[in-house]
């Protein structure tokens, strides 16, 4: 990482705050360049708090930005941070009325060309594909990382059509506890408590909402670009990374947008900024790609960068099972559209004769974080257990022969036979080393309602043969010679998927199924990108921790009553201290537990404690939130509370208990 202090442009920054139609003041901080000339406008519209919990990250690119001549403004969502308003649903009519309107407000300034892009990760990638979907005027380009254009599918609510457990719950109790923060007095002023109360009255778990919608109905079409391409007219440069969820939003975006205004870069990044140099491994010089991004389409200049490969990917070399890697093995390859002309459908067929798989509810503890953000714990560790649950399918790549480098969505066609009307179908692509230890490659799972679309529920056939196919992660990756390709077929993946009432299993015919890979061609490519670069950092502290520290992942096993648990501690920040004198500190512990032999005993919990300091003002805020979901075979029953106290007193305390019928997911 390359620290840069000199730029072409001299920076200032201030905090403003922009009004909408409704007379709401979104809080947002503008860096411009020193020069009297207007310059274009960049937009990151996030409801993660701009002068704290992004504080950190926005100043490694904002002033950046600014420093090469455009205006750079991070702006809060209303509702969140210092904005005014109340908090609503994620990617709400409201959430992107307000993100277009401040486009059209900074195009407005005297200071700013009327050319506007707009660029974010997660949530901030989200709403720069929706409000590019708005089409306002001056929005012209945009870059967006880790996002997705199905917020069914490809989110982190369902996964093929099943209840995605491990998060579909996580998130929402970590948006409970985020929504809950107050603004900060320092710069929300003498009325911030009045403006946390009016919030915290408006507060409702997000969790009720996401389970009420369990097929891909008019709730989950809203915000999906997916839902019509035709109607983004920015230019979009689309980041994701293999161990982030939504990389296939990527290959997606490069398929349906047209190709003078798209283009991909996927990396073997987790759910970061691809400069940030969090593992794994190797970052890249992501400013600087962005820069010419946005100096072709925001200022005119002609630097070539259309004329780079519609897609470029980052290919892994084989490498043994492991929760961390500091960098992959691998190599840059480079696309001329998607599909790409180089990569080939290639079925292999099992053969066999009919097994039955009935995996243990268990199966899918060592899935890994579903959100890698680069801890220690986050990947997948060896998939030895997972495979003994699961029904195996071995291709040996010859030792003499080339190795199989795989770019693309693997699918799978089951022929199954269902003893009850619902089920789910976990499939699992492992790289075998000849020592025996098995890499998680990618993965996809299907529920069995879901077969004939993810906007239906249809049961099964009961008693019945019956062919169901579906397409697992995209991923980039090369089986060496020696080594095994493995697909693992188990009916279980607890806590990622919700199971459902009946663990009856299916019965699975090979003579009737396969695999098929996108087998790529070799090629020689000439990728490649500058070193890292950022600007100089904040100077948050973060205070020494105890010698002794929670797992990150720590499974446990009660024998006698055949109960399993899941505790996750997801690392969110611990205790920061900012250069204002702000003292922040987060902690929260998931917990999924679930009974061998029996679906209707999962059950998640999340606890949350948000704690927002300021010595020098005798302020000090505390949140503690806890969330639980447990079921039966007809309804989810959840479970929220929340308390607030200000200096030790009870400001807010409520609790939600909502009974949601089971439906699809």
């Amino acid at each position: 990482m390359r620290i840069r202090t000199d730029f072409p442009h001299e920076t200032r920054h201030e905090d403003v705050r922009i009004p909408m139609a409704d007379g709401t003041l979104l809080y947002a901080r503008v860096w411009r360049p020193v020069t009297d000339e207007p310059v274009p406008a960049l937009l990151e519209y996030l409801p993660y708090r701009l002068t704290d919990w992004t504080a950190p990250r926005d100043q490694q690119r904002h002033p950046w930005y600014a420093g090469h001549g455009y205006a750079s403004v991070r702006v809060d969502v209303r509702g969140h941070g210092n904005s005014g308003g109340l908090p609503g649903d994620e990617y709400d009519a409201t959430e992107l009325a307000d993100g277009a309107a401040v486009v059209e407000w900074l195009a407005a300034q005297p200071w700013c060309t009327g050319k506007v892009g707009m660029f974010g990760i997660s949530w901030g990638g989200f709403n720069s594909l929706q409000i590019a979907a708005l089409a306002p005027e001056p929005l012209k380009a945009i870059v967006t990382v880790c996002s997705t254009d199905d917020r069914y599918d490809n989110d982190v609510h369902y996964m093929g059509g099943s209840v995605l457990a491990v998060d579909m719950h996580a998130w929402a109790a970590t948006m409970l506890a985020f929504t809950c923060r107050p603004p900060d007095p320092v710069h929300a002023g003498e009325e911030w408590r009045e403006l946390w109360l009016r919030r915290l009255e408006a507060v409702r778990p997000y969790i009720h909402t996401w389970l009420a919608h369990q097929t891909r109905d008019a709730y989950w079409r809203h915000g999906s670009v997916c839902e019509d391409y035709g109607a983004i007219k920015a230019a979009v440069l689309a980041v994701g990374g293999w161990h982030d969820p939504y990389r296939d939003t990527v290959l997606r975006l490069v398929e349906h947008l047209p190709a003078d205004r798209v283009r991909g870069i996927i990396g073997p990044w987790s759910h970061q900024y691809p400069d940030r140099g969090l593992p794994p491994g190797p970052a890249i010089g992501f400013l600087q790609e962005t820069l010419r991004w946005w100096d072709h389409h925001l200022k005119g200049v002609d630097n070539g960068v259309m004329a780079e490969p519609a897609l470029r990917s980052w290919i892994s070399g084989s490498h043994p099972p492991a929760t961390v890697y500091a960098e992959l093995p691998g190599r840059w390859v480079a696309d001329p559209s998607w599909p790409s002309p180089h990569v080939t459908p290639a079925e292999y067929g099992f053969g066999g004769e009919p097994l039955q798989v009935r995996s243990p509810q268990q199966t899918g503890l060592d899935a890994g974080r579903f959100f890698p953000f680069g801890n220690d714990a986050d990947l997948p560790p060896d998939q030895r257990d997972e495979d003994a649950h699961s029904a195996c399918f071995d291709f040996t790549v010859p030792e003499d022969g080339a190795p199989v480098e795989i770019l693309g969505r693997p699918a799978v066609r089951l022929r199954l036979l269902t003893p009850a009307p619902t089920g789910q179908i976990a499939a699992r692509l492992c790289d075998v080393a000849p020592d025996g230890s098995s890499t998680l490659v990618t993965r996809g799972a299907l529920n069995l309602s879901a077969r004939h679309g993810r906007d239906r529920a249809v049961d099964a056939p009961v008693g019945e043969w019956d062919t169901y196919a579906f397409e697992l992660n995209g991923i980039g990756h090369t089986f060496p010679p020696g080594h095994r390709v493995r697909l693992a077929v188990s009916s279980a993946y607890w806590p990622w998927l919700w199971p459902r009432p009946d663990a009856a299993g299916f019965t699975l015919d090979p003579a009737g199924s396969a695999l098929t890979l996108p087998v790529r061609a070799p090629t020689r490519d000439a990728v490649a990108f500058e070193e890292p670069e950022q600007a100089p950092p904040l100077g948050v502290t973060t205070p020494g921790t105890p010698e002794e520290t929670r797992p990150e992942r720590l499974v446990r096993r009660d024998v006698a009553k055949g109960e399993w648990t899941l505790q996750v501690d997801p690392k969110y920040g611990g205790t920061r201290v900012y250069p204002d004198g702000l003292e922040f500190t987060e902690d929260a512990v998931e917990t999924y537990t679930i009974a061998e032999d029996d679906p209707l005993t999962a059950r998640t919990r999340s606890d949350w404690t948000v704690r927002l300091h300021r010595p020098d003002l005798a302020w000090d805020v505390r949140i503690e939130t806890r969330s639980e979901i447990t079921c039966d075979a007809r309804a989810f029953h959840t479970s929220d509370e929340v308390v607030c106290t200000e200096g030790g007193e009870v400001v807010f305390h409520r609790t939600w208990e909502k009974t949601i019928p089971r439906t699809a997911g």
